[in-house]
């Protein structure tokens, strides 16, 4: 089994502000990597799930996820964003995004990826980490010590 997040699924300068074009951004990294099959498929199960309920949270975090038959292995992209990202959260946009992908028929992997980030970033220290991380390798880092225990 892969990698859940490697460099190359690592944006730390997103551009635009727009929730569409960064989560568009994000999965093309999906499927440059070979995890994501269909771009437009894959954005269409993102769009789904962002219809039912927005996906920001408190803390200036957006976690746009789907489950989808064009995910080949669950997978988490990361971008950052200094304008930030309206996902929806009530105290304004996202700089820091979590794109998960999980297949379809993939069983809770990627509720439990879900509730792990979700615990890991109500603490301040680990989202300021992430902001200050000062390349991709150093987020692959603290999001497999922090959300993977590894």
């Amino acid at each position: 089994m892969a990698e859940l997040i490697t460099a190359d699924l690592v944006d730390l300068d997103v551009p635009g502000t727009d929730r569409a074009e960064v989560t568009a951004g994000l999965a093309r990294r999906l499927v440059a990597a070979g995890r994501v099959t269909d771009l437009d498929g894959f954005l269409a199960d993102i769009r789904k799930r962002e219809e039912q309920m927005p996906t920001g949270i408190e803390g200036g975090i957006g976690i746009p996820h789907a489950r989808s038959a064009f995910v080949t292995e669950p997978t988490l992209a990361f971008g950052r964003s200094a304008a930030g990202v309206d996902f929806g959260a009530s105290d304004g946009p996202a700089r820091l995004i979590f794109l998960i992908a999980a297949p379809e028929g993939g069983g809770e992997e990627h509720m439990t990826i879900l509730a792990q980030l979700a615990r890991r970033l109500v603490h301040q220290s680990f989202r300021q980490s992430l902001l200050d991380a000062p390349d991709a390798d150093a987020v692959v880092q603290l999001v497999r010590q922090e959300v993977l225990g590894r």
